[in-house]
């Protein structure tokens, strides 16, 4: 059979506790016998690793995205501290993490799209442990510690200790990851990060990169760490070329001997997205350019300053409970309606589409890479498929079938109608959930701003221009 074939994994169990404590003795309270409680945060890598029937069985899935205060940025006796639900769209938008931790700010911008941001955690990124993550190498950049919490107690972790291996940490089943903290950044430092994709956005990195320098008063550099992505099992140092930085300036001929010692350092993999030669020379280049960067002082000049997040950058956490098994009714605002229908441990897309009737949103992946299945969750534009079905409960949801008013269509939906910009239609839901988010974050977007809110929608028409001219004067 072929693996598209297979059922994915179920939970049988869904629950949504209120508190820390609560996840934690349901952590502990774990036999493992009908296979091992997950945890969800954003949920989307966890939603595609059980299609996907990554990790074994699975019993119950505990979401804690109901708790309030796990999604703080805060400075704390000379650290940044971030809780286990802070979003991607948060540390881009953060004033704290551009100030303190740009490179977290920069790599977390370029994961996903907007919609995907609002939901996708910094802490699930972690926690997954691919080697592709973005923000793991900016985080090891900055000298991270995590703080991993129990029934049994705390404890606190290096960054450059927790993964092992591709896809292995040392996370025990009954530990929450409570926080991940760095230092506050010293006037000395400065810090960026670079990535080389196959597309401008949603793309797997072919090889990242976090550079981090501390500079003396005289001009050369004191410390210096450099971390490497997608070229090793885990995010990777290159101690012989952080070496050959102290006490240099960073001038052509420094730099030039620090990429080529990060370059003879790796020894990267060939898959789909490039081979190990090709990998290896990129090494090279992107020290060379991060360095030459911060040599220059434009470490920062890439990081927009407001960019769009779709009513983000969280679906707020609200305190409501939710324990859902077999048999067990998901009671759910949708459109303004009050929604009722047994819970199954399937996506919200499915329990939308099958239970509530909804077919106006719709599956054209399943993984998160598409945007045809956008919907608002809280006012937020959300990514359904990513998300289990039992989040919805006591929460408000709004699909493509409630956006216009009683009337007459959303100004968006004329747009689309003035500028012929629907073509199949299949993946239309997804642009107007996502575009008109855009319009009520920002009345008049600019083309850029339209691209970025966009950059998570796939069009299998073309159809992008007649897409974009459907703001109409809104900058197009």
């Amino acid at each position: 059979m072929h693996e598209v074939q297979r059922p994915p994994l179920r939970p049988n169990r869904y629950v949504a506790p209120a508190t820390i404590p609560e996840a934690l003795a349901l952590l502990a309270a774990d036999p493992g016998a009908a296979g091992r409680t997950r945890v969800v945060a954003g949920g989307t890598d966890l939603m595609i690793e059980l299609d996907h029937q990554v990790g074994g069985e699975v019993g119950a899935l505990v979401d804690i995205t109901r708790i309030p205060e796990l999604d703080r940025i805060e400075l704390r006796d000379g650290r940044v501290v971030l809780g286990p639900l802070v979003t991607h769209n948060q540390c881009a938008t953060s004033e704290v993490i551009v100030e303190h931790g740009l490179p977290l700010a920069q790599a977390s911008l370029e994961v996903g799209s907007p919609a995907l941001r609002n939901r996708a955690t910094v802490v699930g990124n972690l926690v997954t442990a691919s080697p592709a993550n973005d923000t793991i190498s900016a985080l090891r950049a900055l000298d991270a510690d995590l703080t991993l919490t129990s029934t049994r107690g705390s404890r606190t972790v290096p960054l450059a200790d927790f993964h092992t291996g591709v896809r292995a940490t040392v996370l025990d089943p009954d530990e929450l990851v409570t926080e991940v903290s760095f230092p506050m950044a010293d006037p000395a430092d400065r810090a960026v990060f670079v990535k080389l994709g196959l597309r401008r956005a949603q793309a797997i990195s072919v090889v990242h990169l976090a550079a981090w320098c501390s500079l003396g008063s005289d001009g050369t550099v004191a410390d210096a760490r450099l971390a490497l992505g997608s070229v090793a099992p885990t995010i990777v140092r290159v101690g012989d070329a952080e070496a050959s930085l102290v006490g240099r300036e960073l001038t052509g001929e420094a730099i030039e001997d620090a990429a080529g010692l990060a370059a003879a350092s790796v020894e990267p993999i060939d898959d789909i997205r490039g081979p190990a030669g090709y990998r290896r020379d990129m090494v090279a280049v992107m020290v060379r350019r991060a360095l030459r960067a911060l040599a220059t002082g434009e470490h920062r000049a890439t990081h927009p300053a407001s960019p769009p997040t779709l009513g983000g950058p969280v679906v707020a956490a609200d305190g409501v409970g939710t324990d859902a098994g077999p048999g067990q009714t998901i009671r759910t605002t949708v459109n303004g309606q009050d929604t009722e229908g047994p819970w199954t441990p399937t996506s919200l897309l499915d329990w939308l589409r099958d239970q509530a009737g909804l077919t106006g949103t719709k599956e054209g992946c399943a993984e998160g890479e598409c945007g045809s299945c956008t919907i608002h969750l809280d006012g937020v534009a959300t990514l359904s498929c990513l998300i289990p079905a039992g989040r919805a409960h006591g929460a408000a949801v709004t699909t493509i079938e409630g956006l216009a008013g009683p009337h007459q269509l959303h100004p968006l939906q004329q747009g689309f109608v003035d500028s012929a910009a629907v073509q199949c239609g299949y993946c239309i839901p997804g642009f107007l959930m996502a575009g008109a988010s855009l319009q009520a974050e920002r009345p008049h977007p600019s083309p850029e701003d339209i691209h970025v809110a966009l950059s998570g929608n796939l069009c299998r028409c073309t159809g992008y221009y007649s897409i974009e001219a459907a703001f109409g004067g809104s900058g197009s």
